[in-house]
């Protein structure tokens, strides 16, 4: 086949490339390769449109998602892996691809993922388990830097960015997520359908970034307030939060909000109007919540 830019050269199946460099998955790194070409395909798809911007994907691995997002008409994709040793496999991949991949060697969480590219941008990514909540968190902070976030967790954490209130899920992570964008869980993925397989199931879910924050409130104080509330859920509030701030029976009742009620309970939309209050207190000169 031609050579010309744009126009995929074939290539041999992903097992057969794994095999003949002599590679494996390293579980220090968090490494599952996905072969089965109708979840990367069905992956693909989610994510599109993918014909304009950039597609930045994490820990591409052996690139079984990658070509994936390339037969589905990226028009750009950029992939971040801090893995030498594939390297020359993700080099075959381009040459295939020609003009289409760009590989950058590095840490995930030291790359910038929100200067990568042109706008639109779409991130799309298998993650690695142990990382993929501290990349999350990063990428939600840059705003609507990126169009649309689809991406695989471990089912647990996937649980848990979809949470509602009064659920076992829902915490700390659940508010940090939907408090900064749209979550939509996808599809399920068994551990079959990796190599080597885990030993938990995986889902696909969908992030769109929201222009604003769901309620207005400060994100470092957010944190601060929701870490304190989880950090022993069954605690009251009037308890729990008495580690941030002193008088907290005093602000949750000027907040509307019952001093007998714990974390799980608070809508976002509560936590929200906590954070504030918390916040206009210390602006007007009460007793500092420590630094924020």
């Amino acid at each position: 086949m031609s050579g010309d830019k744009g126009v995929a050269l074939p290539l041999p199946p992903l097992r057969e490339v794994i095999a003949r460099h002599g590679l494996s998955a390293n579980r220090a790194l968090g490494q599952n390769f996905l072969f089965d070409l109708n979840l990367t395909g069905r992956i693909a798809r989610a994510a599109a449109p993918l014909d304009k911007g950039s597609v930045i994907e994490i820990g591409p691995g052996p690139g079984g998602l990658t070509r994936a997002l390339l037969d589905h008409g990226a028009r750009e994709v950029i992939v971040v892996e801090r893995d030498r040793r594939f390297q020359p496999v993700l080099a075959e991949i381009s040459a295939a691809y020609p003009g289409r991949l760009q590989i950058i060697e590095g840490d995930a969480l030291k790359v910038d993922a929100s200067k990568l590219g042109t706008a639109p941008r779409r991130i799309v990514a298998n993650l690695p388990y142990n990382v993929a909540t501290p990349l999350l968190m990063a990428w939600l902070e840059a705003g609507t830097a990126f169009t649309s976030l689809t991406l695989m967790f471990q089912k647990e954490v996937a649980d848990r960015l979809l949470a509602r209130p009064r659920t076992k899920d829902y915490g700390r992570l659940t508010i940090a997520t939907q408090w900064r964008a749209e979550v939509k869980r996808l599809f399920d993925v068994p551990p079959r359908a990796f190599t080597p397989p885990p030993k938990v199931t995986s889902t696909v879910v969908q992030l769109v970034p929201r222009s604003e924050p769901l309620f207005p409130a400060d994100a470092a104080v957010l944190e601060k307030v929701t870490a304190a509330a989880f950090g022993q859920r069954r605690k009251m509030l009037r308890q729990s939060l008495r580690q941030v701030l002193p008088q907290a029976e005093e602000v949750l009742l000027a907040a509307g909000i019952a001093p007998t009620a714990r974390g799980e309970e608070l809508s976002i939309e509560q936590f929200c109007t906590l954070a504030r209050a918390f916040k206009a207190r210390r602006v007007a000169g009460a007793r500092s919540i420590g630094p924020l």
